[in-house]
């Protein structure tokens, strides 16, 4: 939260720096609190709820890099300036990459000092605003799958069920082509289902909350998996799927949801391909990561796609193709691959074919000794 008064927490073990501090902001509209050490100051922090907090990095007992690690873990919007007066670049990374947003070198003058409080203020306002946003957002996606669910997928169970116990009751009465469109009709509810599903897949799963189930998973049992649910539609379109995992790539992460993510690629590979077309998929550790590729010869992915591909919803040229989907699949991949740690990218030569290239932080094998999976697994689809 922000304050009507602004509260700004000064800590810095040279009582000369806070005096000069004090000074300097007397008579101004802000509220202020001092600390001579660290864990005083975390302790300040705690009771005062500070907008803007000034750490000095070199103190006795507790540093200011502590310190930042501990503002950063209690509230991300509260903004940290750094005072200093032997800052080398690298220490003025590490300060950023343990919650820092800028420096003031010591000595200062008063207008810089009441400057840096202006703009460290107004960081904080938009961190605030984000945060806000965020959980806006939050609710918003919660509340839309509360409906969805509620409101949709219920209905289209029971209606579905209703209609597989009528046809199997009508079914001696009934001539063939009503049964036919008594069964078509169950197929496309069926479908509808299904795409509520996925849209409930994306927008009510907190794919973070997996983590505390992590374990070590091998990436090739996950492609098995993928490429093993992707095959009836490789089969339908003679379309040859080939995958090559080695058994030693493993990750932390949860198998099932790796699996998933790996079939939204491999199934979009397929559904884009042509008849008679060829899905490769490759799973390598090269260096700390293991990086997962699917790589196709369907009608590739305009440039001017690329940019938003992970987008929920988003298609493209795609809903002008005449192929079906609603735009989730990619979305939920993404999220589950920012949950794992990881990234995924994409590329293409329109009318060529796409690669998709997942990266994920590697584990060692003396970490765990998961079971290995086939390190080759050749499928090739058959028109039926």
């Amino acid at each position: 939260m922000t304050h009507p008064r602004p509260r700004l927490l000064l800590i810095d073990d040279e009582e000369v720096v806070l005096d000069s501090c004090r000074a300097i902001l007397e008579g101004e509209e802000y509220h202020l609190a001092v600390a001579q050490d660290g864990a005083a100051g975390l302790e300040q922090m705690r009771a005062f709820e500070p907008d803007l907090v000034f750490v000095d990095l070199k103190m006795p007992g507790m540093s200011g890099m502590e310190v930042l690690e501990a503002v950063r873990a209690l509230d991300e919007t509260i903004v940290c300036v750094v005072f200093t007066g032997f800052a080398t670049i690298a220490t003025a990374v590490e300060a950023m990459q343990r919650g820092a947003r800028d420096f003031l070198p010591k000595p200062f003058t008063p207008d810089e000092f009441r400057s840096m409080i202006r703009r460290g203020l107004e960081w904080r306002r938009l961190l605030v605003e984000a945060a806000a946003l965020r959980r806006e957002r939050e609710a918003l996606r919660e509340n839309f799958a509360a409906i969805v669910s509620h409101e949709l997928r219920s209905p289209l169970g029971a209606i579905q069920q209703n209609l597989f116990v009528l046809i199997k009751e009508l079914e001696a009465g009934i001539t063939d082509d009503q049964k036919r469109r008594l069964e078509r009709m169950s197929s496309r509810l069926g479908d509808l289902l299904a795409l509520v599903n996925r849209w409930l897949r994306g927008f009510s799963v907190d794919f973070t909350s997996l983590k505390e189930g992590f374990g070590p998973v091998a990436v090739a049992d996950a492609v098995a998996a993928a490429v093993e649910s992707a095959q009836p539609e490789a089969v339908r379109k003679d379309v040859e799927i080939r995958a090559e995992a080695d058994p030693a790539a493993l990750v932390r992460g949860d198998r099932g949801t790796l699996a998933e993510a790996l079939l939204n690629v491999i199934g979009n590979a397929v559904k884009y391909s042509r008849e008679g077309g060829r899905v490769r998929v490759s799973a390598v550790r090269r260096d700390e990561k293991v990086v997962v590729s699917v790589a196709d010869t369907g009608v590739g992915i305009p440039q001017e796609d690329l940019p938003r591909l992970f987008d929920a919803f988003y298609r493209g040229q795609a809903a002008a193709s005449g192929v079906g989907g609603a735009g989730i699949g990619l979305a939920v991949t993404r999220r589950i691959v920012e949950a794992h740690g990881g990234t995924i990218s994409a590329s293409s030569d329109p009318g060529r074919g796409s690669t998709f290239v997942i990266e994920l932080p590697a584990l060692d094998a003396s970490a765990a000794a998961p079971e290995g999976a086939p390190p080759d697994q050749v499928s090739k689809g058959e028109a039926g």
